[in-house]
């Protein structure tokens, strides 16, 4: 049975709103970083992570605003899908509630783990570089993929993001709309957990694949999905 059915839904106009903006957001955001990852690719040399000598002598010959730009549009992404799991949880039935609950809880500290992660890149590892202060940055730096940040930043990523999404997934059970939703939403939880083996257990092509590839593929198809179903819901009450 569709959720998206008008008797069944008891969400507030602001809630569909909301729910229709963050989808809008976040498609937007993916959107953004795609053509910052593709122009720092036609821009500059791929940057392959050897020391932080290197790197610092990197970001003097090929700085810009397309990293730091990615990065805060990654850091709204995660503001944005909380508060679209927020506006699901306020548009299904009571039983089904359990899942967006727990999808919520999943999306919040997938939120806390890449905003901590991409605020500190812009700012105190962006600063320090720029005035030079480069002692134990390697620690900190997203550049270093086994750095302690870029390991939480994945553990957002991969565990969390990807446990969000399998979760809220299930309760889009009609056809059509809701199928594509369900589906890209259960093909980005695999593509993320996935991404996150490869990570442990250093498989660079399956990270690659699975969290640059697949995920931003899958998460723009959800959220744009979203998007129309918030608004015909909407248009249906």
């Amino acid at each position: 049975m569709s959720i998206s059915n008008s008797k069944e839904i008891s969400a507030s106009p602001l809630a569909l709103k909301l729910g229709f903006w963050s989808a809008v957001t976040a498609f937007l955001t993916f959107v953004i970083y795609t053509i910052c990852f593709v122009a720092i690719l036609l821009s500059s040399p791929l940057f392959t992570w050897t020391t932080l000598a290197d790197y610092v002598a990197y970001v003097e010959a090929y700085g810009g605003v397309l990293r730091p730009l990615a990065q805060f549009s990654m850091l709204l992404f995660g503001l944005s899908f909380v508060v679209l799991l927020n506006s699901i949880h306020e548009c299904i039935r009571t039983e089904r509630k359990i899942l967006t609950r727990v999808s919520v809880g999943f999306g919040l500290l997938f939120a806390v783990t890449v905003g901590i992660h991409y605020f500190t890149q812009f700012s105190a590892v962006r600063l320090n570089v720029l005035e030079g202060r480069t002692e134990g940055l390697e620690h900190f730096v997203q550049a270093n993929p086994y750095s302690i940040l870029s390991a939480i930043n994945m553990l957002g990523w991969t565990v969390f993001l990807g446990l969000a999404s399998l979760f809220v997934a299930p309760v889009f059970s009609a056809a059509g709309l809701e199928r594509l939703i369900r589906f890209a939403l259960l093909l980005n939880g695999v593509f993320c957990l996935s991404g996150g083996i490869g990570y442990v257990w250093e498989i660079k092509w399956l990270v690659f694949v699975t969290t640059t590839l697949g995920m931003g593929a899958a998460v723009m198809v959800a959220a744009a999905a979203l998007a129309f179903w918030f608004r015909r819901v909407e248009a249906q009450r």
